[in-house]
């Protein structure tokens, strides 16, 4: 079994850093969110169907997918003109295949 990608993502000052990603379609990947804030705030995405309270000072662990291309909101629902971000999926390139 393949291991599951890893993406990280750090909340401070009410931001998400980076508040873009880019994810390989069909593909389960793992959202790794360290909140860096001394208040908690609640990871939530409609289109992701995902919502969980990231605790101040503490990270959490978010699995999403496998996705079709697309973009897919999120926001942190106690700071949401703020802390803002957003998933894009795409189709991955296919590598040249190695030639021995």
């Amino acid at each position: 079994m393949a291991a599951v990608a890893e993406y990280h993502i750090q909340l401070k000052d009410h931001l998400f850093f980076p508040s873009q990603i880019i994810i390989p379609a069909n593909q389960k990947v793992k959202l790794v969110i360290n909140n860096q804030d001394n208040t908690p705030e609640e990871f939530d995405s409609f289109s992701l169907n995902r919502d969980k309270v990231i605790f101040a000072n503490n990270t959490a662990i978010i699995f999403i997918g496998p996705l079709k291309p697309g973009e897919y909101k999120f926001f942190g629902e106690y700071n949401p003109n703020t802390a803002r971000g957003i998933v894009i999926v795409e189709h991955q390139k296919q590598k040249a295949a190695d030639v021995n």
